[in-house]
């Protein structure tokens, strides 16, 4: 059965239809030009031909007819225009309303990932703070049991920044602590990570490591690097860096174990004035003990 034209016309778009209208528009237009050219050349061989009164009234009247049909397709013409101009304003509104709602959407995403990163992120370096830094070892340590790899976790504390920071002011420690994370993401590998902990302490992960004496080259080149001279403003001032160093698996397995071990080893060195010190297991895992049963190496091992 047939849908009754009405209903047809109601589920038909609105600029469709006005589109629709606007040709029957041009249509009648067209035929009025058509029937209005006819009649003045009635008019015209009427008049040349001395033609009675009546038949150029009822050209006359002919041509008024035509006249109210072309103001008829003018008035339609008006309205197609009216459609027109309220179909575009609602497709213009619509266009707003999407943009605004994309804006807003960049907008949330972009707070998200600030947040998230101000989560995971040191404020003051911009370096992945001990949250991130500990997700990053745990996955190394999945692969490195994976694939029988050896890594490093070296903890570094810097000497003599809180008399820099005494001396002139908490700015410029400010910045000594942003040259160091610059200075350490200059001097470690590409696949290598770096963190801070918080006040004067980092932490780097070595990956991959070829023996002991690899972390031990990367830790010297870090300990040279962070020793020289820093300028800021006409003010130069040099810290140093006490390293800690514990090596996977032979140390520890477990990342909390090895940032123990890590730790330690930084004490000893910055107790020891030894630069860095490399921490050695003695008595297997550190789980379940309330003093750590490792020793720190020898000054023999020490740099």
């Amino acid at each position: 059965m047939a849908r009754p034209r009405s209903a047809r016309a109601a589920q038909t778009p609105p600029l469709a239809r006005a589109l629709d209208q606007t040709e029957k528009v041009k249509e009648k237009v067209a035929e009025a030009a058509a029937e209005l050219s006819d009649v003045n050349e009635v008019l015209k061989e009427n008049v040349a031909e001395g033609a009675p009164p009546v038949k150029v009234r009822h050209a006359l009247e002919k041509s008024e007819a035509v006249e109210v049909k072309v103001l008829e397709a003018a008035e339609e013409l008006v309205a197609v225009n009216k459609t027109l101009t309220e179909e575009v304003a609602d497709r213009d509104a619509l266009e707003h309303r999407v943009r605004q709602g994309e804006s807003a959407l960049l907008a949330s995403v972009a707070a998200e990932e600030a947040s998230r990163h101000r989560a995971l992120h040191d404020a003051v370096t911009g370096l992945p703070n001990s949250t991130l830094f500990s997700d990053r070892l745990e996955t190394a340590l999945e692969q490195a049991d994976r694939h029988a790899w050896r890594l490093a976790v070296m903890f570094l504390d810097l000497d003599g920044f809180k008399q820099i920071n005494d001396t002139h002011g908490h700015d410029i420690g400010d910045r000594v602590l942003q040259e160091v994370a610059e200075r350490l993401g200059d001097t470690i590998r590409g696949a290598d990570s770096i963190g801070r902990r918080g006040g004067d302490e980092f932490l780097v992960l070595a990956l991959e490591l070829t023996d002991d004496g690899a972390a031990i080259v990367l830790a010297t080149k870090i300990c040279d690097r962070i020793a020289e001279p820093m300028v800021f403003g006409g003010v130069t001032v040099t810290v140093g860096t006490s390293i800690g160093i514990a090596i996977y698996p032979d140390d520890a397995r477990r990342p909390t174990d090895l940032l123990k071990c890590a730790d330690i080893a930084m004490y000893a060195a910055k107790q020891g004035r030894l630069g860095a010190t490399r921490y050695v297991a003695s008595h297997g895992s550190l789980h379940g003990t309330t003093a750590p049963q490792c020793a720190v190496s020898s000054p023999e091992g020490s740099l």
